[in-house]
């Protein structure tokens, strides 16, 4: 089927391994998605049901056309070149196996304005003798050459909101039923935030029971 799928992030719970051991997981919301469109690598997905009421007519209509349910979340995700495909069909949640590892994509958490101190962990000016630059930006460079300062040097502004690949997270359980996919660790993003869940590039060997 498709490499990926897409989900949203329900929140982090834990459970206990056959072993005993506490796991921290991550709980994802993961398909059924449409399938919108068939490209030439990749397919259009789908997730998420929206009130037809909240689309512009343009969006209205182009789901009218393909006689499916409208979405709120759209994606292309690669797809295998062995299969076939056919527009309306659903990806679900086994696609996966408990075992199998992931890369999960999603927005970081936006921490608004921030200084040096907090955004890039300066360590900051002197405590004592009379100084007050403590979480200050200090001296940015030479005056006469280059005269400015340099593309890239870290300095206070905004942090968070970007686009994190968490690579190669073990599912630890799948719950097909309710759609649910339990992930080990942390993945970026707040509650009820999307999220692109794909097999991973870099492991893909499934570990095998203790």
């Amino acid at each position: 089927m498709a490499i990926g799928i897409l989900g949203k992030k329900l929140g982090m719970t834990q459970l206990f391994a056959e072993n005993g051991k506490r796991l921290s997981v991550t709980v994802i919301e993961a398909g059924p998605c449409a399938i919108l469109a068939i490209k030439e690598k990749c397919l259009q997905l789908g997730f998420d049901i929206a009130k037809e009421k909240r689309l512009a007519k343009p969006q209205s209509g182009y789901f009218k056309k393909l006689n499916i349910t409208p979405r709120k979340f759209i994606r292309e995700v690669p797809k295998e070149a062995t299969k076939e495909y056919k527009v309306g069909e659903e990806i679900k949640v086994d696609l996966f196996k408990a075992g199998d590892f992931v890369d999960i994509s999603g927005t970081s958490i936006g921490k608004g304005f921030q200084g040096g101190m907090k955004r890039w962990n300066w360590h900051g000016g002197p405590k004592t003798h009379g100084s007050t630059s403590h979480r200050r930006i200090g001296s940015l460079g030479s005056s006469t050459t280059p005269g400015r300062v340099f593309k890239g040097h870290h300095l206070p502004g905004h942090m968070g909101n970007q686009r994190v690949t968490v690579q190669n997270l073990k599912i630890a359980r799948i719950d097909p039923e309710n759609n649910l996919l339990l992930v080990e660790g942390a993945v970026p993003g707040h509650k009820n935030s999307y999220l692109f869940v794909r097999r991973a590039k870099k492991k893909t060997q499934v570990e095998k029971k203790a």
